[in-house]
């Protein structure tokens, strides 16, 4: 693909323009270590590293034309350099362009939300499939261009691998894209230029204030997608959640709502619930569902309430939703032949693990004991640490408090941060295994026949971070080894 400069630079706000903007562009970048010859680097301030200090090496690698904020010491002549205000909106602009738009010819729906973004943009995939459309996914666990699976690096991707993804949906004859908005894409513009049909509110608690610092921040990055939705798109919130509202305050878009408690367009009830799944009375009509708890019926209801504001069939979308199963990781359990059962759950803030435990709580008959294995990410918002091990302590019989993902963080300080969270009669139940193996292990010997281990924080994920290198674990895995299956 190759385009000239000047016309992919149409629809920014530009500060100044120094070289030739007929260059032939081929290709766009931002990582200077990627760039070829023909592309165009965009110097981006990033939250740890500033992309101008790689121009020169930009333009070593082939170069022809650099996007900034501020101009290098050194101008080259035959280097076209754009400056502008915002590099990372611009980018955004600049991507559209030169991936020919896709959003004017693919419907994009954005999922954004604290908890339920993977389960419920993969279950609109996997909804619209099964409705017969051709479908792209960009998802925290894997993205799709219809049925080929590409791997996914961020919950969402930055600017110019985001845009190609979506040229590539189109050229593939995608009707829908469903997408994960995450807080710091929003807030590093890495949505800017894209024209979304509609948006999802699913709820918004304690997470990522390592890098927002305050809730109202985290709250204001999230509300910013609502605010730029257009008047022609639909943005659905969940009005069980205090913060569904603000959300939509200044928005242009169509607002409808869905919850289980509080008065909405669409209402979800939970009529019974067991281990193997729930009946839910959905918009007035009662089914079977093999997912379990009421944060999987608010992720249901969501989806339900997303394929009819995109004009689908009600009892068509009911009869498929009825048939579609959990997503990997995600409230995902596992039966030894002995009678102990583990739920495996990517819960990793407080409020997703009160979800999980209060399920487990709500449907177990009283008899068996709940053991939780639990911990909490390194480099991350540690003031949520003593929070989860605290409401861990508050569901279970015995919790295990042991490793995340530390990353460079030296794992007994984190677990140390987890303990100031328990009391002494919390304390008493509660064991400190650092190997994340090991505590795993210990839960199994310790379930008896009947028993239920939570093992939470990792889920989907196949490995563990540990200074800096991934190394391969699987919690699944490890179950069934010790479950001997």
């Amino acid at each position: 693909m190759e385009k000239i400069l000047k016309h992919i630079i149409t629809n920014i706000d530009i500060v100044g323009i120094t070289g030739n903007v007929n260059v032939v562009i081929k290709g766009l970048e931002l990582d200077s270590r990627q760039v070829e010859d023909g592309f165009l680097f965009a110097a981006i301030k990033g939250s740890q590293v500033d992309g101008h200090k790689f121009v020169d090496k930009a333009v070593e690698k082939g170069a022809v034309a650099v996007l900034c904020e501020e101009l290098p010491e050194v101008i080259h002549s035959n280097i076209c350099y754009v400056q502008v205000a915002d590099a990372s909106k611009a980018l955004g602009e600049i991507a559209s362009e030169f991936y020919n738009r896709p959003t004017d010819n693919i419907k994009l729906v954005g999922i954004t939300g604290t908890n339920g973004k993977t389960t419920t943009v993969t279950l609109l995939y996997q909804l619209f499939r099964k409705l017969g459309y051709k479908v792209g996914l960009l998802s925290t666990v894997i993205n799709y261009v219809d049925t080929e699976e590409i791997k996914a690096t961020h919950t969402t991707p930055d600017q110019v691998r985001l845009y190609a993804l979506l040229n590539e949906m189109v050229e593939a004859g995608c009707d829908y894209c469903f997408m994960e908005v995450s807080s710091h894409a929003v807030d590093q513009n890495r949505i800017a230029g894209l024209d979304f049909v509609g948006g999802v509110f699913s709820n918004l608690t304690h997470d990522h204030l390592d890098y927002h610092k305050t809730f109202r921040e985290y709250l204001n990055a999230k509300k910013k997608f609502f605010d730029g939705l257009s008047k022609s798109a639909f943005a659905l919130i969940n009005t069980d959640d205090k913060n569904g509202m603000v959300m939509v305050q200044n928005t242009k878009a169509k607002v409808k709502t869905y919850g289980l408690k509080n008065l909405a367009d669409y209402k979800v009830k939970i009529v019974e619930s067991h281990f193997e799944g729930m009946e839910l009375l959905m918009d007035n009509v009662e089914f079977w569902t093999s997912f379990i708890g009421s944060f999987n019926a608010y992720n249901l209801m969501a989806v339900y309430s997303t394929a009819i504001e995109l004009n689908q069939d009600k009892q068509e979308v009911l009869t498929v939703l009825s048939s579609l199963k959990s997503v990997d990781g995600r409230f995902e359990t596992i039966q030894s032949e002995n009678g102990k059962t583990a739920v495996v759950d990517y819960a990793h803030t407080p409020d997703a693990l009160e979800n999980v435990l209060s399920t487990i709580d709500d449907i177990r008959k009283g008899s068996e004991k709940l053991i939780t294995v639990v911990g909490a990410g390194g480099d991350r918002d540690k003031t949520k640490r003593p929070l989860m091990a605290a409401i861990a302590a508050k569901y279970s019989d015995r919790v295990i408090l042991t490793s995340d993902n530390p990353r460079t963080e030296d794992p007994n300080a984190i677990l140390d941060d987890m303990k100031q969270g328990l009391d002494k009669s919390a304390d008493m139940k509660t064991l400190v295994i650092a190997d994340r193996k090991e505590a795993i292990k210990t839960s199994v010997v310790m379930a008896e026949a009947g028993d239920i281990i939570l093992i939470a924080g990792k889920g989907h994920e196949t490995y563990q971070e540990v200074n800096g290198v991934k190394n391969h674990f699987d919690d699944r895995e490890i179950v069934r080894e010790y479950f001997n299956l």
